[in-house]
Protein backbone atom coordinates (compact mmCIF):
# COMPACT_ATOMS: atom_id res chain seq x y z
CA UNK A 1 0.00 0.00 0.00
CA UNK A 2 2.85 2.39 0.86
CA UNK A 3 4.59 1.65 -2.44
CA UNK A 4 1.40 2.50 -4.35
CA UNK A 5 1.18 5.89 -2.63
CA UNK A 6 4.86 6.75 -3.08
CA UNK A 7 5.55 9.22 -5.87
CA UNK A 8 7.35 7.58 -8.84
CA UNK A 9 10.46 8.79 -10.59
CA UNK A 10 9.69 11.35 -13.27
CA UNK A 11 10.13 10.24 -16.88
CA UNK A 12 8.80 11.09 -20.31
CA UNK A 13 5.86 8.77 -19.82
CA UNK A 14 4.67 10.14 -16.45
CA UNK A 15 5.96 13.74 -16.50
CA UNK A 16 3.59 16.11 -14.74
CA UNK A 17 1.74 18.49 -17.03
CA UNK A 18 3.31 21.95 -16.86
CA UNK A 19 -0.12 23.56 -16.64
CA UNK A 20 -0.75 21.80 -13.31
CA UNK A 21 2.18 23.65 -11.74
CA UNK A 22 0.85 26.97 -12.97
CA UNK A 23 -2.66 26.28 -11.67
CA UNK A 24 -1.15 25.34 -8.29
CA UNK A 25 1.01 28.47 -8.18
CA UNK A 26 -1.83 30.74 -9.27
CA UNK A 27 -3.95 29.26 -6.48
CA UNK A 28 -1.28 30.16 -3.93
CA UNK A 29 -0.95 33.63 -5.47
CA UNK A 30 -4.72 34.12 -5.26
CA UNK A 31 -4.62 33.16 -1.59
CA UNK A 32 -1.79 35.66 -1.04
CA UNK A 33 -3.83 38.41 -2.68
CA UNK A 34 -6.63 37.90 -0.12
CA UNK A 35 -4.59 38.59 3.01
CA UNK A 36 -2.00 40.92 4.50
CA UNK A 37 -1.37 38.76 7.55
CA UNK A 38 2.43 38.31 7.59
CA UNK A 39 2.13 34.91 9.27
CA UNK A 40 -0.08 33.52 6.51
CA UNK A 41 2.09 35.15 3.84
CA UNK A 42 5.16 33.58 5.41
CA UNK A 43 3.44 30.19 5.37
CA UNK A 44 2.61 30.60 1.66
CA UNK A 45 6.25 31.42 0.91
CA UNK A 46 7.38 28.43 2.97
CA UNK A 47 4.95 26.09 1.19
CA UNK A 48 6.08 27.30 -2.23
CA UNK A 49 9.75 27.02 -1.26
CA UNK A 50 9.36 23.51 0.14
CA UNK A 51 7.62 22.24 -3.00
CA UNK A 52 10.25 23.86 -5.22
CA UNK A 53 13.06 22.31 -3.20
CA UNK A 54 11.41 18.89 -3.36
CA UNK A 55 10.35 18.79 -7.01
CA UNK A 56 12.43 21.12 -9.15
CA UNK A 57 14.85 19.77 -11.72
CA UNK A 58 18.38 20.83 -12.68
CA UNK A 59 17.20 22.68 -15.80
CA UNK A 60 18.28 26.33 -16.26
CA UNK A 61 14.79 27.73 -15.62
CA UNK A 62 14.59 25.81 -12.31
CA UNK A 63 17.19 28.16 -10.84
CA UNK A 64 14.92 31.19 -11.20
CA UNK A 65 13.22 30.74 -7.82
CA UNK A 66 16.06 32.39 -5.92
CA UNK A 67 15.88 35.39 -8.24
CA UNK A 68 12.15 35.79 -7.52
CA UNK A 69 12.83 35.63 -3.77
CA UNK A 70 15.41 38.40 -4.11
CA UNK A 71 12.96 40.38 -6.24
CA UNK A 72 10.33 40.00 -3.52
CA UNK A 73 12.74 41.29 -0.87
CA UNK A 74 13.59 44.22 -3.14
CA UNK A 75 9.87 45.00 -3.51
CA UNK A 76 9.48 45.14 0.27
CA UNK A 77 12.51 47.41 0.58
CA UNK A 78 11.24 49.76 -2.14
CA UNK A 79 7.79 49.88 -0.54
CA UNK A 80 9.32 50.87 2.80
CA UNK A 81 11.51 53.53 1.17
CA UNK A 82 8.51 55.01 -0.61
CA UNK A 83 6.58 55.08 2.64
CA UNK A 84 9.40 56.95 4.37
CA UNK A 85 9.99 59.42 1.52
CA UNK A 86 6.42 60.06 0.37
CA UNK A 87 4.49 59.45 3.55
CA UNK A 88 1.32 57.43 4.00
CA UNK A 89 -2.37 58.17 4.57
CA UNK A 90 -2.33 55.84 7.59
CA UNK A 91 -2.56 57.91 10.78
CA UNK A 92 -0.13 57.11 13.56
CA UNK A 93 0.96 58.26 17.00
CA UNK A 94 4.27 56.39 17.41
CA UNK A 95 6.72 58.73 15.65
CA UNK A 96 9.98 57.05 14.68
CA UNK A 97 11.71 59.98 13.01
CA UNK A 98 10.78 63.43 11.73
CA UNK A 99 12.30 64.18 8.33
CA UNK A 100 12.50 67.65 6.77
CA UNK A 101 9.36 68.22 4.72
CA UNK A 102 9.66 69.69 1.24
CA UNK A 103 7.05 72.41 0.57
CA UNK A 104 4.92 71.69 -2.49
CA UNK A 105 2.61 73.96 -4.54
CA UNK A 106 -1.14 74.09 -4.01
CA UNK A 107 -1.91 71.85 -7.00
CA UNK A 108 -0.01 69.00 -5.27
CA UNK A 109 -2.23 68.94 -2.19
CA UNK A 110 -2.46 65.47 -0.67
CA UNK A 111 1.13 64.65 -1.61
CA UNK A 112 4.06 65.25 0.69
CA UNK A 113 7.76 64.56 0.63
CA UNK A 114 9.37 63.96 4.00
CA UNK A 115 7.67 64.71 7.30
CA UNK A 116 6.90 62.43 10.19
CA UNK A 117 7.52 58.71 9.89
CA UNK A 118 5.35 56.66 12.21
CA UNK A 119 5.52 53.03 13.23
CA UNK A 120 1.96 52.49 12.00
CA UNK A 121 2.71 53.59 8.44
CA UNK A 122 5.87 51.47 8.33
CA UNK A 123 4.01 48.37 9.48
CA UNK A 124 1.28 49.04 6.92
CA UNK A 125 3.92 49.39 4.18
CA UNK A 126 5.61 46.19 5.36
CA UNK A 127 2.33 44.25 5.15
CA UNK A 128 1.54 45.70 1.73
CA UNK A 129 5.01 44.97 0.36
CA UNK A 130 4.99 41.44 1.79
CA UNK A 131 1.71 40.75 -0.01
CA UNK A 132 3.15 41.74 -3.40
CA UNK A 133 6.40 39.90 -2.67
CA UNK A 134 4.49 36.71 -1.90
CA UNK A 135 2.62 36.99 -5.20
CA UNK A 136 5.92 37.25 -7.08
CA UNK A 137 7.45 34.34 -5.17
CA UNK A 138 4.46 32.09 -5.93
CA UNK A 139 4.78 32.89 -9.63
CA UNK A 140 8.51 32.24 -9.33
CA UNK A 141 7.70 28.77 -8.01
CA UNK A 142 5.73 28.05 -11.19
CA UNK A 143 8.64 29.27 -13.31
CA UNK A 144 11.02 26.98 -11.42
CA UNK A 145 8.80 23.89 -11.67
CA UNK A 146 7.10 24.12 -15.08
CA UNK A 147 8.97 23.60 -18.31
CA UNK A 148 8.03 26.67 -20.42
CA UNK A 149 8.57 24.87 -23.70
CA UNK A 150 6.28 21.97 -22.79
CA UNK A 151 3.67 24.38 -21.40
CA UNK A 152 3.43 26.37 -24.61
CA UNK A 153 3.48 23.20 -26.71
CA UNK A 154 0.52 21.88 -24.75
CA UNK A 155 -1.60 25.02 -24.57
CA UNK A 156 -1.03 26.95 -27.79
CA UNK A 157 -3.30 26.07 -30.74
CA UNK A 158 -1.84 25.19 -34.11
CA UNK A 159 -2.65 28.62 -35.55
CA UNK A 160 -0.19 30.21 -33.09
CA UNK A 161 2.57 27.69 -33.70
CA UNK A 162 5.12 30.22 -35.06
CA UNK A 163 4.42 32.67 -32.25
CA UNK A 164 4.69 29.87 -29.71
CA UNK A 165 8.08 28.78 -31.00
CA UNK A 166 9.34 32.37 -30.88
CA UNK A 167 8.14 32.73 -27.28
CA UNK A 168 9.77 29.44 -26.30
CA UNK A 169 13.10 30.52 -27.78
CA UNK A 170 12.85 33.87 -25.97
CA UNK A 171 11.95 32.24 -22.64
CA UNK A 172 14.81 29.75 -22.81
CA UNK A 173 17.39 32.29 -23.96
CA UNK A 174 17.68 34.19 -20.64
CA UNK A 175 17.90 31.10 -18.36
CA UNK A 176 20.62 29.60 -20.55
CA UNK A 177 22.53 32.87 -20.41
CA UNK A 178 22.25 32.89 -16.61
CA UNK A 179 23.54 29.31 -16.55
CA UNK A 180 26.51 30.36 -18.70
CA UNK A 181 27.33 33.22 -16.33
CA UNK A 182 27.15 30.88 -13.35
CA UNK A 183 29.38 28.32 -15.08
CA UNK A 184 32.00 30.90 -16.07
CA UNK A 185 32.06 32.47 -12.61
CA UNK A 186 32.57 29.04 -11.06
CA UNK A 187 35.43 28.34 -13.46
CA UNK A 188 37.10 31.65 -12.62
CA UNK A 189 36.70 31.01 -8.91
CA UNK A 190 38.34 27.58 -9.25
CA UNK A 191 41.27 29.18 -11.10
CA UNK A 192 41.72 31.75 -8.34
CA UNK A 193 40.57 34.69 -10.45
CA UNK A 194 38.23 37.41 -9.14
CA UNK A 195 34.54 37.12 -10.02
CA UNK A 196 33.53 40.67 -9.08
CA UNK A 197 34.35 44.06 -10.44
CA UNK A 198 34.11 45.72 -13.83
CA UNK A 199 37.08 43.86 -15.32
CA UNK A 200 35.70 40.44 -14.35
CA UNK A 201 32.27 41.32 -15.73
CA UNK A 202 33.79 42.35 -19.06
CA UNK A 203 35.86 39.18 -19.25
CA UNK A 204 32.80 37.01 -18.51
CA UNK A 205 30.46 38.95 -20.82
CA UNK A 206 32.29 38.16 -24.06
CA UNK A 207 32.16 34.33 -23.70
CA UNK A 208 28.52 34.57 -22.60
CA UNK A 209 27.52 36.59 -25.68
CA UNK A 210 29.54 34.27 -27.92
CA UNK A 211 27.79 31.22 -26.46
CA UNK A 212 24.39 32.90 -26.86
CA UNK A 213 25.12 33.63 -30.52
CA UNK A 214 26.24 30.05 -31.20
CA UNK A 215 23.13 28.72 -29.46
CA UNK A 216 20.89 31.00 -31.54
CA UNK A 217 22.49 29.76 -34.77
CA UNK A 218 22.05 26.15 -33.66
CA UNK A 219 18.39 26.76 -32.81
CA UNK A 220 17.79 28.39 -36.20
CA UNK A 221 19.43 25.47 -38.00
CA UNK A 222 17.40 22.89 -36.08
CA UNK A 223 14.16 24.80 -36.74
CA UNK A 224 14.91 24.94 -40.45
CA UNK A 225 15.69 21.22 -40.50
CA UNK A 226 12.33 20.47 -38.88
CA UNK A 227 10.40 22.46 -41.47
CA UNK A 228 9.62 25.52 -39.37
CA UNK A 229 7.47 28.03 -41.24
CA UNK A 230 6.20 25.60 -43.88
CA UNK A 231 2.44 25.58 -44.17
CA UNK A 232 -0.17 23.70 -46.13
CA UNK A 233 -2.16 25.17 -49.01
CA UNK A 234 -5.50 26.55 -47.78
CA UNK A 235 -8.29 27.85 -50.08
CA UNK A 236 -8.74 31.65 -50.07
CA UNK A 237 -12.26 31.35 -48.71
CA UNK A 238 -10.97 29.51 -45.64
CA UNK A 239 -8.27 32.14 -45.08
CA UNK A 240 -10.78 34.99 -45.31
CA UNK A 241 -13.18 33.19 -42.97
CA UNK A 242 -10.38 32.58 -40.48
CA UNK A 243 -9.41 36.27 -40.49
CA UNK A 244 -13.01 37.42 -40.10
CA UNK A 245 -13.72 35.01 -37.23
CA UNK A 246 -10.52 35.82 -35.37
CA UNK A 247 -10.76 39.62 -35.66
CA UNK A 248 -14.51 39.64 -35.07
CA UNK A 249 -14.14 37.36 -32.09
CA UNK A 250 -11.43 39.53 -30.51
CA UNK A 251 -13.57 42.63 -31.03
CA UNK A 252 -16.50 40.81 -29.45
CA UNK A 253 -14.37 39.84 -26.44
CA UNK A 254 -13.32 43.49 -25.99
CA UNK A 255 -16.88 44.79 -26.36
CA UNK A 256 -18.27 42.13 -24.03
CA UNK A 257 -15.62 42.84 -21.41
CA UNK A 258 -16.42 46.54 -21.56
CA UNK A 259 -20.11 45.76 -21.22
CA UNK A 260 -19.51 43.69 -18.11
CA UNK A 261 -17.41 46.43 -16.53
CA UNK A 262 -19.79 49.26 -17.43
CA UNK A 263 -23.01 49.67 -15.47
CA UNK A 264 -25.19 50.27 -18.54
CA UNK A 265 -23.85 47.31 -20.53
CA UNK A 266 -24.54 44.46 -18.13
CA UNK A 267 -27.42 43.17 -20.28
CA UNK A 268 -25.45 42.61 -23.48
CA UNK A 269 -21.95 42.15 -22.02
CA UNK A 270 -22.06 38.44 -21.28
CA UNK A 271 -23.71 37.30 -24.58
CA UNK A 272 -21.29 39.41 -26.65
CA UNK A 273 -18.33 38.11 -24.65
CA UNK A 274 -19.35 34.48 -25.12
CA UNK A 275 -20.08 35.01 -28.82
CA UNK A 276 -16.73 36.70 -29.39
CA UNK A 277 -14.89 33.99 -27.51
CA UNK A 278 -16.60 31.29 -29.56
CA UNK A 279 -15.83 33.07 -32.84
CA UNK A 280 -12.17 33.52 -31.84
CA UNK A 281 -11.88 29.82 -31.02
CA UNK A 282 -13.42 28.95 -34.38
CA UNK A 283 -10.92 31.21 -36.15
CA UNK A 284 -8.01 29.60 -34.31
CA UNK A 285 -9.30 26.14 -35.18
CA UNK A 286 -9.54 27.00 -38.87
CA UNK A 287 -6.12 28.65 -38.76
CA UNK A 288 -4.64 25.46 -37.36
CA UNK A 289 -5.42 23.68 -40.65
CA UNK A 290 -2.44 25.51 -42.18
CA UNK A 291 -0.05 23.54 -40.00
CA UNK A 292 1.20 20.27 -41.39
CA UNK A 293 2.90 19.17 -38.18
CA UNK A 294 1.80 16.52 -35.71
CA UNK A 295 2.22 16.61 -31.95
CA UNK A 296 4.79 14.06 -30.76
CA UNK A 297 4.19 12.57 -27.31
CA UNK A 298 1.65 15.12 -26.06
CA UNK A 299 1.60 15.77 -22.32
CA UNK A 300 -1.34 14.11 -20.63
CA UNK A 301 -3.29 15.51 -17.71
CA UNK A 302 -3.30 12.54 -15.36
CA UNK A 303 -4.53 11.96 -11.80
CA UNK A 304 -1.38 13.43 -10.26
CA UNK A 305 -1.81 16.61 -12.30
CA UNK A 306 -5.38 16.88 -11.00
CA UNK A 307 -4.12 16.52 -7.43
CA UNK A 308 -1.44 19.17 -7.89
CA UNK A 309 -3.76 21.65 -9.58
CA UNK A 310 -6.60 20.87 -7.19
CA UNK A 311 -4.46 21.59 -4.14
CA UNK A 312 -3.79 25.12 -5.38
CA UNK A 313 -7.47 25.66 -6.18
CA UNK A 314 -8.46 24.43 -2.71
CA UNK A 315 -6.03 26.85 -1.05
CA UNK A 316 -7.46 29.76 -3.07
CA UNK A 317 -11.11 28.84 -2.45
CA UNK A 318 -10.65 28.33 1.29
CA UNK A 319 -8.75 31.59 1.65
CA UNK A 320 -11.45 33.50 -0.24
CA UNK A 321 -14.08 31.91 1.96
CA UNK A 322 -12.07 32.78 5.07
CA UNK A 323 -12.13 36.42 3.99
CA UNK A 324 -15.93 36.42 4.39
CA UNK A 325 -15.87 34.89 7.88
CA UNK A 326 -12.62 36.16 9.43
CA UNK A 327 -11.68 39.42 7.66
CA UNK A 328 -9.98 40.82 10.76
CA UNK A 329 -7.68 37.80 11.02
CA UNK A 330 -6.67 38.02 7.37
CA UNK A 331 -6.08 41.78 7.54
CA UNK A 332 -4.56 42.66 10.93
CA UNK A 333 -4.97 46.26 11.93
CA UNK A 334 -2.18 48.76 12.29
CA UNK A 335 -4.10 51.51 14.11
CA UNK A 336 -3.67 50.78 16.95
CA UNK A 337 -0.65 48.54 16.53
CA UNK A 338 -1.47 44.92 17.37
CA UNK A 339 0.49 41.73 16.94
CA UNK A 340 -0.95 39.60 14.08
CA UNK A 341 -2.59 36.36 15.13
CA UNK A 342 -2.44 33.10 13.20
CA UNK A 343 -5.97 31.95 12.26
CA UNK A 344 -6.06 28.19 12.53
CA UNK A 345 -8.19 26.96 9.68
CA UNK A 346 -6.85 29.45 7.08
CA UNK A 347 -3.38 28.25 8.12
CA UNK A 348 -4.52 24.65 7.68
CA UNK A 349 -5.85 25.58 4.22
CA UNK A 350 -2.42 26.92 3.26
CA UNK A 351 -0.84 23.61 4.26
CA UNK A 352 -2.95 21.87 1.58
CA UNK A 353 -0.55 23.46 -0.89
CA UNK A 354 2.16 21.03 0.28
CA UNK A 355 0.42 18.14 -1.50
CA UNK A 356 2.54 18.41 -4.71
CA UNK A 357 5.67 17.68 -2.67
CA UNK A 358 4.29 14.18 -2.03
CA UNK A 359 2.27 13.27 -5.13
CA UNK A 360 4.22 14.85 -8.01
CA UNK A 361 6.79 12.58 -9.72
CA UNK A 362 10.27 12.87 -8.26
CA UNK A 363 12.72 14.49 -10.72
CA UNK A 364 15.81 12.43 -11.58
CA UNK A 365 19.01 13.36 -9.79
CA UNK A 366 22.22 14.13 -11.60
CA UNK A 367 24.93 11.51 -11.02
CA UNK A 368 27.51 12.73 -8.53
CA UNK A 369 30.99 13.33 -9.83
Amino acid sequence: MGGALRAPRAGRSNALHAGAWWVWALGLATAASRTTNPLLLGMLVGVAGYVVAARRTDAPWARSYGAFVKLGLAVIAVRLVFSVALGSPVPGTHVLVALPEVPLPDWAQGVRIGGRVTAEQMVFALYDGAKLATLLICLGAANALANPARLLKSLLPGALYEAGVAVVVAMTFAPNMVADVFRLRTARRLRGRPTGGVKAVLQIGLPVLEGALERSVAVAASMDARGYGRTAQVPPAVRHTTTALTLGGLLGVCAGSYGLLAAEGAGYGLPVLLGGFTAALGGLWLGGRRQVRTRYRPDRWGPRAWLVAGSGVVVAVLMIRAGAYEPAALHPGVVPLTAPALPLWPAAAVLVGLLPAFVAPVPPKEPSS
